[in-house]
């Protein structure tokens, strides 16, 4: 009986990545109302869940490398994740989006240097003195999707890729967990302050779990400005922000 459902996981790979993940999600959301009453998103309990498992798995890829779970490499792969991310856009109204005006371009590329800053300031505090390295750790402070494309195009070692991916995955679930408690403070409760956080803060996870879970109405416009941060970082990260670092450095 084992045999024969192992088989038949194994083969339908890709289902059963979607079942995972689908407990994973609803044990998540279970801890986080029962055990944090909604204090801490279900989100961030399942990102440090699959982290947590993925530690565990070892090997190169996580749980991919399972056989039983080797569809998670599909189904956590850049096409699945790109379509997600676009996806998050269709919720929005075009007027809503016309009212953030300049303030939404200039939160863009505000949210976008400061982070390239910061990243970089940190990536040479440690030691890193070349500008590959620093830009691509600071793109990673960007978000965790930045990062990797950053350097990759710059041939960074597989070792600060793998720092820059940390710094966002960092950054994604601070975002997430602190949004929620802070967003009274700062006015976040409507759609036009919505693009400007998501433009500020740029991580599409963090962002769409913190607004989830502060106004569900408030997920499409915020995910509408960090897909373009994150667009956006891709194509300055490499170019523009290098040339700036190797002049500098």
């Amino acid at each position: 009986m084992m045999q024969l459902l192992d088989i038949v996981l194994t083969k339908n790979g890709l289902l059963t990545a979607f079942a995972v993940v689908g407990l994973t999600m609803l044990i998540s959301y279970w801890a986080s109302e029962k055990l944090t009453r909604g204090r801490l998103h279900g989100s961030a309990i399942a990102i440090l869940l699959g982290l947590l498992m993925a530690a565990l798995a070892g090997g190169k890829q996580g749980v991919a490398d399972i056989p039983m779970l080797s569809g998670m490499g599909l189904m956590g792969g850049a096409m699945l994740r790109d379509l997600a991310i676009v996806a998050t856009a269709f919720g929005v109204r075009m007027e809503e989006f016309t009212k953030s005006g300049v303030i939404g371009v200039v939160s863009l590329f505000t949210g976008l240097f400061v982070s390239f800053f910061v990243g970089g300031a940190v990536a040479y505090a440690f030691g890193y003195r070349d500008a590959v390295s620093i830009t691509t750790i600071g793109a990673g402070a960007a978000t965790y999707i930045v990062g990797p494309v950053t350097g990759s195009a710059l041939e960074a070692s597989s070792e600060v890729i793998a720092l820059s991916v940390a710094a966002g995955l960092v950054k994604a679930i601070l975002v997430m967990i602190a949004t929620p408690f802070l967003a009274k403070s700062i006015g976040l409760n409507n759609p036009r302050s919505a693009m400007i956080f998501g433009g500020l803060m740029g991580t599409n996870s963090g962002v769409m779990a913190g607004l989830a879970a502060t106004d569900p109405k408030l997920v499409p416009y915020g995910a509408m400005t960090a897909t373009f941060y994150t667009g956006l970082g891709c194509l300055l990260g490499p170019s523009v922000v290098f040339i700036i670092v190797r002049a500098l450095v």
